[in-house]
């Protein structure tokens, strides 16, 4: 027997959209760019030859048309997973589950979503300007832990060894890290050669849980220079950013495909940035437009 969703579990508008997103099932393509900030929709879509919709609620805005014969839909998020949670589940029920009947789909629809966004990059080959492509995801949020199926997706050893390299063994006021690894075939065709294949911390918060500390002292001020010198199987940690985990884990849970690339504007390592990234950021925008 099918599952029933009910209204209180998903929630749909009188128009037939998806409670926050306000996008209808026949409006959403299969592949998928994601921005944190809604004036970046604009900057996307920009570069459609058409527009079939265009939708705005909150810090969500969504257009989608055609890019060199794609049909793409691109969505802002806002900061943070709590966001992505959010968008991430609309998502999938517009794709998966029939709105008329409150049942999912017979036949699985397989997103694939790439989110473009900024970082701050935290190695010496990460600069200012860098493209970085998170090749594995580390979530500081704790969102995948609400979920079943968390372990199956995730790379358990990886986090034990940075637990306990952070020394957050046996201290309940840290929250547990998730490592997630991005779909292999999206992030080789994104990121290709003139990427970094990265590891991508998504934190909590952007001031303490990066480690900035303004007026309230930080919990454990060595945190970043312990972040930066981690490394396993090779892997070092490259950039901070605030979306890419949840990304990463419920698209893999949900069985769609998804990867982030940020662009680096600010330098952790040496203290530097460039807040006047809006400009140089189109350049990642039509690369992965291309790429997708």
């Amino acid at each position: 027997m099918k599952k029933y969703f009910p209204p209180s579990e998903l929630i749909i508008n009188d128009d037939g959209s998806v409670f926050h997103l306000h996008v209808k099932p026949e409006w959403l393509a299969d592949k998928v760019i994601l921005v944190g900030d809604p004036g970046r929709v604009a900057l996307v879509a920009s570069h459609f030859e058409n527009k079939e919709c265009e939708v705005e609620s909150r810090e969500f805005r969504t257009i989608t048309g055609s890019y060199k014969g794609k049909r793409i839909t691109v969505v802002s998020t806002g900061i943070g997973c709590d966001n992505i949670d959010i968008v991430l589940n609309e998502l999938d029920a517009l794709a998966n589950i029939d709105f008329g009947t409150r049942q999912e789909k017979d036949t699985f629809r397989q997103l694939e979503l790439v989110r473009i966004g900024t970082c701050g990059g935290l190695q010496p080959n990460t600069p200012v300007g860098t493209f970085i492509c998170s090749e594995k995801s580390v979530g500081f949020d704790g969102l995948l832990n609400f979920y079943a199926g968390r372990n199956a997706v995730c790379d358990l050893p990886f986090e034990r060894a940075l637990v306990a390299h952070l020394g957050w063994t046996g201290n309940t006021c840290n929250p547990y890290p998730y490592v997630v690894a991005a779909n292999e075939e999206l992030v080789e065709r994104i990121a290709q050669k003139d990427m970094v294949h990265g590891v991508t911390i998504s934190p909590g918060g952007f001031f303490g849980p990066q480690g900035r500390e303004l007026r309230i002292p930080l919990a454990d001020p060595k945190q970043n220079e312990k972040i930066e010198a981690f490394e396993y199987q090779g892997f070092k940690i490259t950039n901070f950013e605030m979306e890419s985990s949840a990304l990463a884990g419920l698209s893999k849970l949900m069985g769609h495909k998804a990867t982030t690339v940020c662009m680096v504007i600010a330098d952790r390592l040496n203290k530097g940035t460039n807040t006047g990234y809006k400009n140089t950021i189109d350049t990642l925008i039509k690369t992965v437009l291309d790429r997708i």
